[in-house]
């Protein structure tokens, strides 16, 4: 399958507070914050979600296609990247901007409180999918995910105009779109991606319910946190899964990258729904126990083996005839 993931690449500086944000906010001051935290370490990793999530497919034996716009800061990362498995010939080089940054502090609760700053990645505007497809030979599936806005709704539209399958997964720049613009985004959507929040202001902003999105998309996956994962989509039965069992957490950053790497992957192996969500919350689950986006590695013996221990023998057996070939 022929997978292009589109969205942001960026260098995560990931930092760690001893405390807890919730015991540093003053309910009557809230409109007035000014805050320091005193950290104890800082780490730097790749990121991105586009990165994030051809990394996770990569790790589960995929080629995947890595769209999106740097800045020439890239070469080790780039190298990295291939190294793994990720396919990065159509990533754009800008030539006046940096690599796009996350900074995030995450506290003894897994609270996070982060910033990003675009860099490059204002350039993705100008990507265009119809070369990947000739260079591929085709695109079974493109991955709209959190990227420039304007990026995000060119790529919908063309997968639209192309008939490209796709999948859209505003993620944090639901933040910044306005109700048409989100409408834009997943209109005709295969796959609609959010967490539960994200689920609530998608529906806040656009104005439409549920049902009516069930009318503009296929499916609509929603990620729960500890709850698990919600499945629902014209005319099937609602799916709840579990998360899976995890050893230690340690970085909830990119967690949902990795539920949508094996969601997707999964989905590529010809497997149904079910047996997705639950192979794309253990990749979460090994992003959960281990501190960087794409610092983790998936042994296939110790996958299937977990996915036993989560979802039983059943979904090993399928998940092993794929992951093992």
């Amino acid at each position: 399958m022929k997978i292009a993931v589109t969205g942001s690449i960026a260098t995560d500086h990931l930092m760690r507070f001893p405390g807890r944000f919730a015991e540093q906010f003053l309910a009557d001051q809230l409109h007035k914050v000014s805050l320091s935290f005193l950290v104890d370490d800082l780490v730097l990793r790749r990121g991105g979600v586009a990165a994030n999530i051809a990394f996770g497919m990569a790790q589960l034996g995929l080629r995947p296609v890595l769209l999106g716009a740097v800045g020439e800061d890239f070469a080790d990362f780039r190298s990295w990247l291939e190294r793994h498995g990720v396919d990065c010939d159509s990533v754009h080089v800008s030539e006046i901007a940096h690599t796009a940054r996350f900074v995030c502090t995450t506290d003894l609760d897994m609270c996070q409180i982060a910033s990003f700053y675009a860099g490059a990645m204002s350039e993705a505007r100008n990507i265009e999918l119809a070369p990947v497809a000739e260079r591929l030979g085709g695109l079974d599936l493109v991955l709209v995910s959190a990227n420039d806005p304007d990026a995000m709704i060119r790529h919908s539209a063309e997968c639209r105009d192309r008939g490209f399958s796709f999948a859209a997964d505003p993620s944090q720049q639901l933040a910044r779109m306005d109700g048409d613009d989100v409408v834009k985004l997943i209109d005709g959507a295969d796959y609609l991606m959010t967490n539960d929040y994200e689920k609530s202001l998608l529906e806040s902003k656009t104005g439409l319910t549920d049902a009516q999105i069930l009318d503009r998309v296929k499916i609509r996956v929603t990620t729960l946190g500890k709850h698990g994962a919600e499945i629902t989509g014209r005319g099937m039965e609602r799916i709840h899964v579990p998360i899976a069992r995890e050893i230690q957490a340690a970085d909830p950053t990119g967690v949902g990258d990795g539920f949508r790497a094996g969601f997707f992957t999964a989905i590529s192996w010809g497997l149904g729904l079910e047996r997705a969500a639950q192979v794309g919350s253990l990749l979460a689950t090994l992003v959960l126990e281990t501190v960087g986006t794409q610092e983790y590695e998936v042994r296939p013996d110790v996958f299937v083996k977990r996915l036993a221990e989560s979802y039983g023998d059943a979904a090993a057996n399928d998940v092993r005839s794929c992951l093992l070939l």
